[in-house]
């Protein structure tokens, strides 16, 4: 019997399968969810791996991994960092850890997660840490581009709006602790409309890239330049005296106007005009200096292009931003409170006279019980950056009332500002994704001056919409310069005809043969047409006659807080 091994006991070769059984699931787990596990000693500093350490290969020498030593230099000053604080850990207990790092690779930068846990020895200090690496590269990427469309204009890579308006916060609070002044610019580029009738959109996206890049190149490295609207960029002058705005300004316009951009439908002669406002006695905080500065610059434009001014304080002006400014916190308190609701106007149908849908009017409840217009605060939303807020609010309420009411149909209004926002764009076409049944009663109205605007921006915005199953109406159509080309290539479904030139119409021989015109033009390019502000029978009769689809008005319908069919 001596030298024989007795054989193990039937409990025991079980045990031994399911122990191996487990391991090889365990194994297989691991390498399906592309992670490498270690197990790393620190009293000799060796790392043992296992699972799928194939990734790490083309990142980094394996075998030099398997000493500590190795591991922390791979990793990158800010991961060695982090991985000596869960070292230098003396907690008694076992604690959990997760730290992302940068790992040097000859492939180029490589982002990994190191997940474990620190299991402390007897005096506390770390004896062992054992977890998982894992590759988040494109994970990383996906984040800093998000990052990236939250803080910058897509077409200028610029600062957006929101970061411009940040950053000029935080100068403002500098240069009042320092006891020093700075300056505030906004510069637009002058007719740009004239340029997009001129050479088309494509042309005057250029200019706007062309002319951002002269600035930026004309600034000092510690000023700083955004895009705040479409044909608007703002300048932060980060130290800068009373007297030398003016000298900057030249100096940024002349910059423009020396020589012609080159677009790829012919050169353009560009010019800009800007307005300015002195920091900090002309302005307290960002948002008070950015509606400074846009004062000033309608007073640059009212003598034509290539125009300068500064902001002076004047006690008719600054009753008017008080008033402004006070809008714009009932605006916040009304959202805050849901005090912002739709009034519902029908749209009739020109020839049965029937309820085809309703336009969304967006009113304001105050807290005295009074209602507010739209007209009243929407445009104080749109000049403090609001306005995003309330748009996206109106959606909200659209589709909630959709799903409440499966037979409503019902349009909603986009404002211009909020038009030149792609990442804004983009929000709203997912929420609308998110809401798919709902989203073949939906008219999305774009009013036509937007249209102008970043029109391919608007027009992947309304192709996403339409694919969708909403419709798309152009809003005061004949009030501003979009030609039925544009129309054409933005593909709406409908076009809504200013009132003014509705008003009146059957006294008009101007405007009926205007309307009947736009009318003519529409059904060539088999648009839907809707007449606003029909006031009579007279007037809905004509419209009738002239080929006109649907009527809105007080003549069928006044504005009810009631969805009513």
């Amino acid at each position: 019997m001596q030298g024989r091994t007795l054989p193990k006991k039937p409990s025991e070769s079980i045990r031994s399968l399911a122990a191996a059984h487990d391991a090889e699931r365990l194994r297989l787990a691991v390498a399906g969810a592309r992670e490498a596990v270690f197990d790393w000693t620190m009293a000799d500093d060796r790392i043992v791996w296992d699972g799928a350490t194939e990734f790490l290969e083309g990142h980094a020498d394996i075998d030099r991994l398997k000493r500590g030593e190795s591991l922390r230099q791979w990793m990158g000053e800010k991961g060695r960092r982090h991985l000596a604080l869960v070292i230098g850990d003396e907690a008694p207990q076992e604690t959990s850890f997760e730290i992302e790092f940068e790992g040097a690779s000859a492939m180029g930068a490589a982002w990994f997660e190191m997940r474990g846990i620190r299991l402390p020895g007897i005096h506390g200090r770390a004896e062992r840490l054992s977890g998982t690496i894992r590759q988040i590269t494109e994970r990383k990427i996906q984040a800093q581009r998000l990052t990236y469309l939250a803080t910058r204009d897509e077409l200028t890579g610029l600062l957006n709006r929101t970061s411009l308006r940040t950053e000029l916060a935080g100068v403002i609070e500098t240069v009042k602790a320092e006891g020093r002044t700075c300056a505030y610019l906004v510069a637009s580029v002058d007719r740009l409309a004239t340029i997009n009738e001129a050479y088309g959109f494509g042309a005057a996206d250029e200019v706007i890239v062309a002319v951002s890049e002269r600035l930026a190149g004309a600034l000092r490295e510690s000023d700083i330049v955004g895009r705040i609207a479409g044909n608007k960029l703002g300048v932060i002058l980060g130290n800068c005296g009373e007297r030398e705005i003016a000298l900057v300004t030249e100096r940024l316009r002349g910059t423009v106007r020396s020589d012609v951009v080159a677009t790829r439908a012919g050169t353009v002669a560009a010019t800009i005009s800007v307005g300015a406002v002195w920091l900090p006695s002309g302005a307290a905080s960002s948002q008070e200096a950015m509606l400074r500065a846009e004062e000033a610059l309608d007073k640059a434009r009212a003598n034509g292009r290539d125009g300068f001014a500064t902001y002076v304080k004047s006690p008719q002006r600054e009753t008017a931003r008080l008033r402004l400014m006070n809008i714009a916190d009932e605006v916040v308190a009304a959202l805050n409170e849901h005090r912002l609701v739709f009034a519902y106007q029908p749209i009739i149908c020109a020839r049965t006279r029937e309820v085809k849908h309703h336009e969304c009017l967006l009113r304001m409840k105050k807290p005295d019980g009074s209602v507010m217009g739209a007209g009243q605060f929407i445009p104080a939303a749109e000049q403090l950056g609001l306005v995003r807020l309330v748009d996206r609010h109106a959606l909200e309420m659209t589709v909630a009332e959709l799903h409440a009411n499966p037979r409503a149909s019902l349009a909603v209004n986009v404002s211009g500002t909020t038009t030149g926002d792609s990442a804004w764009l983009q929000s709203f076409a997912s929420y609308v994704g998110a809401n798919a049944q709902v989203a073949n009663r939906i008219i999305v109205e774009l009013t036509e001056t937007a249209a102008l605007n970043d029109f391919e921006e608007i027009a992947r915005f309304v192709s996403n919409l339409r694919e969708m199953g909403c419709r798309v109406a152009i809003d005061d159509f004949g009030a501003g310069y979009t030609s039925f080309r544009n129309l054409q290539m933005l593909h709406v479904d409908m076009v809504k005809i200013d009132g003014s030139y509705v008003k009146g119409l059957a006294q008009s021989r101007d405007n009926q043969i205007f309307v009947r015109t736009l009318v003519d033009l529409a059904k060539n390019f088999n648009l839907k047409t809707v007449a606003e502000w029909v006031g009579s029978d007279e007037e809905a009769e004509m419209l009738e006659g002239f080929g006109v689809d649907y009527f809105q008005g007080f003549h069928f319908g006044e504005p009810d807080f009631e969805l009513k069919w």
